[in-house]
Order: C-alpha cells, then sequence, then structure tokens
C-alpha cells in the first residue's frame, strides 16, 4: 500500500475577519441561497411548523449566517430579493 501525505484543507482567510473588516467589504450587502429539507429547517427554527418535512425550502441567510427568509420556490426568494439591495453570492 503506497503512503500518501494527509490532505488538509487550507483555511481560508474570510473566516477570520472582524465584524468591521467583513462589513467594508459588503457583508451587510450579501446574502446566501440555498436549497433546504424541512427536516433540517425545524432543526434550524424548532418553533417552525412545516406542513410536511420532506418538502423543500429556499433559505436566505445573510453572509453573517442569520436567517432572513424560508420560502417553498426559488421564484419567491427571487421577488423577495427584487425588493432588496443585496447581492446573491451562492444559488445553489
Amino acid at each position: 500500500m503506497q503512503n500518501r501525505p494527509e490532505m488538509t484543507v487550507p483555511d481560508h482567510p474570510l473566516r477570520h475577519l472582524t465584524q468591521a473588516q467583513f462589513m467594508a467589504l459588503g457583508g451587510n450587502a450579501v446574502v446566501y441561497v440555498r436549497p433546504i429539507t424541512g427536516e433540517k429547517l425545524l432543526e434550524i427554527m424548532s418553533d417552525a411548523d412545516f406542513a410536511d418535512e420532506a418538502d423543500e425550502f429556499q433559505l436566505v441567510v445573510s453572509a453573517d449566517g442569520s436567517p432572513l427568509l424560508v420560502a417553498d420556490s426559488e421564484e419567491a426568494v427571487a421577488e423577495w430579493l427584487a425588493d432588496k439591495n443585496l447581492g446573491i453570492v451562492a444559488l445553489h
């Protein structure tokens, strides 16, 4: 068996920014959009009521990780974002 060096993932420098440094980069105007199941949402928001935990939702979070919106479709997210002055970093 071949000995391979252990692979390490480099630490991304953005993880170590102070809140002031992050805001200077526009952190208050950046959101992430990603699909999430109702089951995972219940782990995040235990007091939420989702009709079917197996359904997929769209979660919009600010760049600092704070949840901003849970929607049932990408169209609903696009409509909500149209009213905001936010830049989308990732749409998964």
